[in-house]
């Protein structure tokens, strides 16, 4: 229930900073600064004239051995400065002018290779999903194999969380921080091919462990897996797609998640009849197709052009933006606004610490905070007690083990078909909105699952239980599912977003690892009902911190998220609570000629406390 009124745009040539006596410059001054700059990476070309243009093209080609394409750079340094003006360009073929006209009429008209690295990326999910949700069958099997199945002792029920959360708590404290040197090392593709090689090899590791240990640091190994993927994939294909279907290509990754997610359920169903020492080594093993899969087709796939500029590799960065464009014309427009953005980027980096940026910064604390609490949420909102324990919940509502396996298959399945509305609805409803819709509802689910269990022993327990269970899966997928990495991609400015976005995935790996170490304690102390009344409650936490700290950023450029995340946190709430009175009023006591309130983003925000 956002403000959602037009922001208007700013004259940069009027952010001059002003020092203080004692030469210091006030806090509001370096806010506007880091605003600025952030303009600035909007588009670095704005306000060069043509002819200055085409000769930065020129110097552009001469200094990077791509002579050979200057008339193409020529004309596209002055349609990546002019987007919306192709007039301005000279000499267009009718095959440039068709593409052009296709990028706004038809952008799904896109080179085959496009949707093939988009497939790489959706697989990957694809191995991610798979990776988590597979140890929910094993688990019913190998608890007793390894002699860790008592439910009252807690010890053993410490173990068994302990074994279970192993990745995500490799993924906390170390692969996420490894995926920035990682891919500088490697390339985008490198680190998805390498984090798909240890995958593989962990899924083997799993099936052949003899022991709770052996399984524990089988499964830590798989972690350095599942971070530098997590976190590489979805930018590998933003920067690879062009602008007009980035979002719809990058939300992939929670579809196909979903997707391996029913996967390993579907497996754990497949092989749940058979002999059971034989059954929990074959769901685990089963998860090595998947990631051979990804690499065999990795190495077909161009490397990110943004990675080859980073190292100088420009000829080779050209050769992929062609293969990645319909037209020459294309790839040259693209490849020299990205040279241009970096160039941008590396002024600003230059005697930066970033990592103090991120909080020192008001408006990248406010984008840290953000995501922070939206990636929290991701995992306390209670979702992958479902993802890793709803078979063991199952069971003590009353299932058989094959029912249990079977109806744990369709929280998958359910997960997965209602991820696909979230591509229409999280740029339209937008990010904000459908948590708070979403996160209630989520809690009510929660309670309805929890309260089940009073009922007793029988059909109506176990219905009760998996309609419960089942919604809350159909409210998870289109909101706390998609929304955290979206939100998370896109509230930095993008000189700190690949550091930004590592402290978000570590945030939502590290409080993965306690959810999935702390449920079968929560369950054995507090029994079902209270184990799902404590995520309900953290359902409806998170619901009053996204009413009154969360900003909405759907439809926004970069430049506007700056005016969004440079209004103080405290301004924000006092709004979100003059609106929430406003339309209490409005619609529950219909008072019907109310002043609108005035729009909360404007030019004087631009100075934050």
């Amino acid at each position: 229930m956002s403000s959602a009124s037009p922001i208007p745009k700013r004259d940069v040539e009027k952010d001059v900073t002003v020092q203080q006596e004692d030469g210091s410059r006030p806090e509001s001054d370096r806010s506007l600064d880091v605003l600025s700059l952030s303009t600035k990476l909007q588009n670095p070309l704005a306000g060069k004239d043509k002819g200055t243009l085409e000769a930065d093209a020129v110097s552009f080609c001469e200094n990077h051995g791509l002579m050979e394409y200057v008339e193409d750079f020529k004309r596209g340094a002055v349609l990546a400065a002019f987007p919306h003006e192709a007039e301005k360009v000279e000499g267009l073929t009718p095959e440039e002018l068709t593409a052009l006209h296709d990028e706004k009429t038809n952008k799904w008209k896109q080179p085959w290779r496009i949707y093939y690295i988009a497939i790489i990326s959706s697989m990957a999910a694809v191995v991610q999903g798979m990776d988590e949700s597979v140890v929910n069958g094993a688990q019913v099997f190998y608890y007793s194999r390894f002699g860790i199945a008592n439910e009252n002792n807690n010890t053993d029920v410490l173990i068994q969380g302990l074994v279970n959360s192993a990745p995500y708590l490799c993924c906390a404290v170390l692969s996420c921080w490894l995926t920035d040197p990682v891919n500088r090392l490697v390339g985008r593709r490198g680190c998805i091919f390498w984090s798909c090689v240890i995958a593989a090899l962990a899924s083997i590791w799993e099936a052949f462990t003899y022991s709770w240990p052996q399984l524990f640091v089988a499964r830590f190994f798989l972690g350095l897996g599942i971070g530098p993927k997590s976190a590489t994939a979805p930018i590998y294909t933003a920067e690879c797609s062009p602008a007009p279907i980035r979002g719809a290509l990058v939300m992939q990754w929670q579809v196909w998640t979903a997707f391996g997610i029913a996967l390993g359920d579907i497996i754990s169903v497949a092989f749940g009849g058979i002999e059971e020492n034989v059954a929990w080594r074959l769901m685990l093993g089963s998860t090595v197709v998947a990631p051979v899969i990804v690499c065999s087709m990795i190495y077909f796939a161009p490397e990110s052009p943004r990675w080859y500029i980073g190292k100088g590799r420009y000829v080779d960065a050209h050769t992929a933006m062609l293969r990645l464009r319909a037209t020459p014309l294309q790839a040259a427009r693209d490849l020299f606004y990205t040279n241009a953005l970096l160039e941008a980027e590396v002024d600003i980096r230059k005697g930066r610490n970033l990592v103090l940026e991120l909080f020192r910064v008001p408006r990248n604390r406010r984008a840290t905070q953000a995501s922070s609490l939206v990636m929290f949420m991701q995992q306390f909102c209670g979702v992958n007690v479902i993802a890793y324990y709803s078979t063991t919940i199952f069971l003590q509502a009353g299932f058989s083990r094959t029912s249990a396996l079977l109806v744990t298959m369709g929280t998958g399945l359910v997960n997965w078909i209602f991820a696909a509305p979230a591509l229409y609805t999280i740029d339209t409803f937008g990010r904000r909105n459908l948590l708070l819709t979403t996160l209630p509802l989520l809690a009510a689910c929660l309670l309805l699952t929890g309260f089940g269990f009073w009922a007793p022993e029988g059909p109506t327990r176990t219905g009760i239980v998996v309609t419960g269970i089942y919604l809350f899966m159909v409210f998870y997928s289109p909101g706390e599912g998609p929304v955290p990495f979206t939100y998370s991609a896109e509230a930095f400015p993008l000189y700190i977003r690949d550091l930004g976005m590592s402290l978000a995935t570590a945030i939502c790996w590290l409080f993965n690892f306690v959810l999935a170490i702390s449920f079968p304690l929560l369950l054995k102390a507090f029994k079902p009902q209270g184990a799902f009344g404590w995520y309900a409650a953290w359902c409806m936490i998170g619901w009053t911190a996204v009413l009154f700290t969360l900003p909405e950023t759907k439809e926004l450029t970069l430049e506007e998220l700056d005016f969004v995340f440079s209004v103080p946190t405290i301004r924000h709430a006092k709004y979100q609570l003059k609106n929430a009175i406003w339309h209490f009023r409005r619609h529950a006591l219909f008072q019907k000629n109310l002043k609108p309130l005035a729009p909360l983003y404007e030019i004087k925000d631009l100075v934050s406390s």
